[in-house]
């Protein structure tokens, strides 16, 4: 048996490029199907809300989309303004405060607003549920997320 020749070991790169470019597009488009919008986040948490509280199909469906509209609203503020670091001067510090406190009044200006309307078709007991079953997902998309970010 004599040595392989230059054609063969061509032929062998171009079968593994062949091989790991096919690999990597498709794991590329299971990741990209894994992710879901925030709108899509918001609808399950409306349906997992609505299945826990175990509402009738007309609340339900005024539930999922008052929720939603929350969401899009609380999204509309914008992210959360950062903490100031301790390097920072008192002006920088007195301005990053106010800010946080807007952002903080500007949420619960809206928490109120969706409480009076969740009022209209919700009882006070499911409201408050809604309120601790929203917390705990919250919670765990923060953890999820906090646990993703010391893995990378």
């Amino acid at each position: 048996m004599k040595g392989i020749n230059m054609k063969s070991v061509f032929r062998i790169l171009l079968f593994a490029m062949a091989m790991i470019t096919f690999c990597v597009s498709t794991y590329a488009q299971k990741d990209s199907r894994q992710r879901i919008t925030r709108e899509q986040l918001a609808e399950t948490q409306a349906k997992y809300i609505v299945k826990e509280i175990e509402m009738d199909d007309a609340t339900a469906e005024k539930f999922i989309a008052t929720f939603c509209q929350f969401q899009k609203e609380i999204w509309a503020l914008g992210p959360r303004p950062e903490r100031i670091a301790s390097d920072h001067t008192d002006t920088e510090a007195e301005q990053a405060l106010k800010e946080r406190f807007a952002h903080s009044q500007k949420i619960l200006d809206l928490r109120k607003k969706y409480y009076v309307l969740y009022s209209r078709f919700l009882t006070q007991k499911q409201i408050e549920c809604v309120y601790k079953l929203e917390r705990g997902m919250m919670n765990r998309l923060y953890y999820r997320s906090q646990k993703g970010k010391t893995q990378k």
